[in-house]
């Protein structure tokens, strides 16, 4: 597990996934330390790449800029990229901002 004060990521690899849970706060302080992260497993397009959000407790707009940064990249490797376990408060953002077709596998 790798850790900021703010945010906090585990990483666990199944056959055909690799899940990312995310919680914490995903924001401008934090963004560095999530894009160290996610960099390397953006290359992975053997198996899905998941972030579960269950423990996310804030996101602002660098945190969403992440995601479709990431989104973005997934979709330019042809390799599945999803967002699962998003909290009620972190869904309404993604509604407002209208990501949530693109991140959600049943939005």
């Amino acid at each position: 597990m790798k850790q900021t004060d703010k945010l906090f990521l585990r990483t666990e690899n199944q056959e055909g996934k690799c899940i990312v849970y995310v919680g914490g706060e995903l924001d401008l302080e934090s963004a560095v330390h999530m894009r160290a992260v996610m960099t390397p497993l953006i290359e992975l397009d053997d198996r899905e790449l998941i972030l579960n959000l269950r423990e996310l407790r804030y996101v602002d707009s660098t945190g969403i800029g992440i995601l479709v940064s990431v989104l973005k990249a997934r979709h330019a490797k042809q390799a599945p990229f999803s967002v699962e376990a998003v909290p009620t408060h972190i869904r309404k953002l993604f509604d407002m901002t209208g990501i949530t077709p693109f991140l959600l596998k049943q939005a």
